[in-house]
């Protein structure tokens, strides 16, 4: 008769119930093991997911790139120099994506639907605040347009991009950039309507209020139709969690935040001054009110052509040659001096710089290691390059007002917009795609 013992958990009582504890180990090695993720790449909510994200980007980012308008109109009515309005425009953007970092912490966290709101709301107060300052009155805009807008923006950014990670895995790149398209299209409108209200009999405060309307319904939409479907941070079970510190020390990562900073600190340069450019230069003041419009009008294409490519061969392969071509397109603005020329170049620049912008989100969230870092990887990667938005314009325009020159800040974006060339042979590139 055999005396060999069963295993552990093996033994029975007489009446075949089992009375052996389970091993705790085992137990909780069980417990601590994470349940697939499942996406589902396409269905109800991952489409309205995307439009609201889209409504969110053209009322956002879109109404951002339309800052050229009031470049000029500042400019020219005499409210301060190049350099200090650009801080205004660059103190919005620099907010946009400098909140992106407490704004995704809250997006992994469960609060999604409290930061989109919080943000809808101070976003829409602060453009009817704007709507109330006097054009003359320098802090008054920047207190509204700069700061009150800017907080508004970057509570909505991240979450915006972040939610779409819930949805969609093999085309994430392609609904990234059709959430990007948003800020071409606001970027078409805004400037538009702008320039209309502005300059008409409207004026200024009526002008600002109507965008200020359209806004209000578009974020209205979007905070009707977004949903998140994966677990929070707090709804998941014990396991692996996005740990800050490892994201920090991870080699690839801080190579492609280097890289972004440089590519993003002359990515607004043309943004923003290309229609004082036109009216500065006496070609054409009906086409300085669309220069602005032609630009986002380009990149619309340019945010979702290439996003489309990059989904097959990867967003690393398509980021770098854009961003290289976009900023070898900045160095011909030395030969954008008649109307056709500059229809041209805002095409073109359209185009391209519009699609570095979109493939950026992909590219940062191909290099987290799990769908649960995805937040908080676009919340550091926003914080950094935040700080090229923030100096990039003023750094310009004060290269400009030495002198009214305008080939040193044509260097400095050419320049600093080309540093991409490093990506295809950098450790980044090597570590993308892992959540593939």
């Amino acid at each position: 008769m055999s005396t060999e013992k069963p295993f552990a958990g093996d033994e029975k009582s007489l009446d075949g119930v089992n009375t052996t504890t389970p091993d705790p180990t085992i137990a909780q090695e069980t417990s601590r093991a994470p349940a697939a993720v499942i996406i589902p790449d396409g269905g109800l909510q991952a489409w309205l997911s995307v439009l609201g994200g889209f409504c969110v980007l053209t009322a956002t980012f879109g109404y951002s790139n339309s800052f050229g308008v009031y470049q000029d109109y500042y400019v020219l009515s005499g409210a301060s120099s190049s350099s200090n309005v650009s801080w205004i425009g660059s103190l919005q953007l620099f907010l946009m994506f400098f909140v992106g970092l407490p704004a995704g912490k809250l997006f992994d966290q469960g609060y999604f639907h409290h930061s989109l709101a919080v943000g809808s709301v101070l976003y829409v107060f602060s453009m009817f605040m704007l709507s109330l300052a006097h054009p003359h009155k320098y802090y008054q805009l920047m207190l509204a347009q700069g700061v009150g807008m800017g907080l508004g923006s970057g509570l909505m950014l991240v979450p915006s991009m972040s939610v779409q990670a819930h949805h969609w895995r093999r085309r994430r790149s392609l609904a990234m950039g059709i959430v990007m398209t948003g800020s071409g299209v606001g970027g078409l409108i805004y400037p538009i309507m702008l320039n209309r209200l502005l300059h008409g009999r409207v004026g200024f405060a009526w002008g600002v209020r109507a965008t200020a309307f359209l806004t209000l319904g578009l974020l209205i939409i979007a905070n009707c139709v977004m949903t998140t479907r994966l677990p929070s941070a707090k709804q998941r079970p014990p396991g692996p969690k996005a740990d800050v510190k490892s994201i920090l020390a991870d080699g690839p990562f801080l190579l492609l935040l280097a890289g972004a900073f440089l590519v993003l600190w002359g990515m607004f340069y043309v943004y923003f001054y290309l229609q004082l450019w036109v009216n500065l230069h006496d070609l054409s003041e009906t086409l300085g009110f669309y220069t602005i419009a032609i630009l986002n009008a380009a990149s619309i294409f340019g945010r979702t052509i290439p996003n489309m490519i990059a989904d097959r061969v990867g967003a690393f392969n398509v980021f770098a040659p854009v961003c290289l071509i976009a900023g070898a397109l900045v160095f011909a603005m030395f030969g954008v001096t008649s109307v056709g020329a500059v229809i041209v170049f805002s095409i073109l620049y359209g185009f391209f710089s519009g699609a570095a912008i979109a493939l950026m989100p992909p590219t940062v969230a191909s290099v987290a290691n799990s769908v649960h870092e995805i937040g908080c990887v676009l919340g550091l990667a926003y914080f950094t390059v935040s700080f090229a938005m923030l100096t990039g314009t003023p750094i310009v325009g004060a290269l400009y007002d030495l002198h009214d020159a305008w080939f040193r800040p044509i260097v400095f974006s050419g320049v600093r917009h080309s540093h991409c060339h490093f990506y295809r042979s950098s450790p980044a590139y090597s570590c993308s795609n892992r959540l593939s």
